[in-house]
């Protein structure tokens, strides 16, 4: 390939989500309201969980970056996608566009690990509650993060350099509102096999190590669960699992969906839609679901409401 044709490529121009002028308005009222939900829902979550001394625990800590990991990704393609909405020149740079990709993935990786580390720690919550601050102690707890960032930036990395060296010599034009892998595989006029392999292997351990993680995590909760005599015990540590296990199921599903594929399957506008339940509604619902389910999170709601009042 020539390698002018590959460097002259200085921008990437945004399809968006829908071309029908008559109802882009409505769509992107409804898709700011939406964002700005999760925008406040997910600051609200990591101010009331630093200000609350009850919630200073581990639990509550990996809920806070849980929240700022969904605050990160969403924020790094909601507002470009608001404006698209609405603007005439949709172009993103060339370098604009690995940046978004690249502050993408670190969050949605580490999510996606953060989830794994939530249900250990559920698992050490229930089974041992007495000792369970001691055996989560602030250091395991600081040295679990700094792994989860540390393999989301590595992985986020690894497919950053490999897809932004490919050559895009034939249309800029990304269907798509972001700058996201499959779309650009699309517009590469490169070997894309090395690419789709890295995607498959990085992104197929991490799944793997997540998703094993998890099941090994909920085996030793149901079996922690079955040891409790009373059925009032029982039904308590199950109901602490709920949120995380919707949260689970939610991502983990929509992740598996979108990128755990040969690309001769991409249906760019059937991703579309998946990828703004992910980047968008997944943000907004994990706040309010861990509000509405979560004890502890609720009595800090109230307190704080009776503060303001009073």
């Amino acid at each position: 390939m020539d390698g002018e044709n590959c460097s002259s490529l200085t921008e990437f121009h945004l399809l968006g989500i829908i071309n029908n002028p008559e109802i882009k308005a409505t769509i992107y009222t409804m898709f700011l309201v939406v964002y700005l939900i999760s925008l406040v829902a997910n600051l609200g979550m990591i101010i009331l969980i630093r200000m609350d001394s009850q919630l200073q625990t581990p639990m509550y800590l990996f809920l806070s970056h849980l929240s700022f990991c969904d605050l990160c990704y969403s924020t790094a393609t909601g507002p470009k996608m608001l404006v698209d909405l609405l603007a005439k020149d949709k172009s993103i740079s060339f370098y604009g566009c690995a940046l978004q990709f690249f502050i993408f993935c670190i969050f949605a990786d580490s999510e996606r690990l953060l989830l794994a580390v939530m249900a250990f720690d559920q698992y050490k919550a229930i089974s041992n509650h007495l000792l369970y601050t001691v055996s989560m102690s602030s250091r395991l707890c600081s040295m679990l993060m700094a792994g989860v960032y540390l393999v989301g930036m590595v992985d986020a990395l690894i497919h950053t350099t490999l897809t932004f060296r490919l050559c895009f010599c034939g249309s800029n034009e990304i269907n798509h509102y972001f700058c996201d892998l499959p779309p650009l595989f699309l517009l590469s006029c490169s070997d894309i096999q090395v690419n789709e392999l890295a995607l498959f292997t990085v992104f197929g351990f991490i799944e793997l190590s997540t998703i094993s993680g998890l099941l090994v995590s909920y085996c030793y909760i149901i079996l922690s669960v079955l040891k409790i005599h009373s059925a009032e015990g029982r039904f308590k540590a199950f109901s602490t699992c709920t949120s995380h296990l919707t949260a689970v199921a939610i991502f983990q599903g929509t992740m598996l969906f979108m990128y755990f594929r040969p690309s001769s399957s991409y249906s760019l506008d059937q991703d579309k839609m998946s990828s703004l339940f992910y980047t968008l509604i997944i943000p907004t619902l994990n706040p309010l679901i861990d509000s509405l389910w979560n004890k502890d999170v609720k009595e800090a709601l109230e307190k704080l409401k009776n503060k303001m009042l009073f």
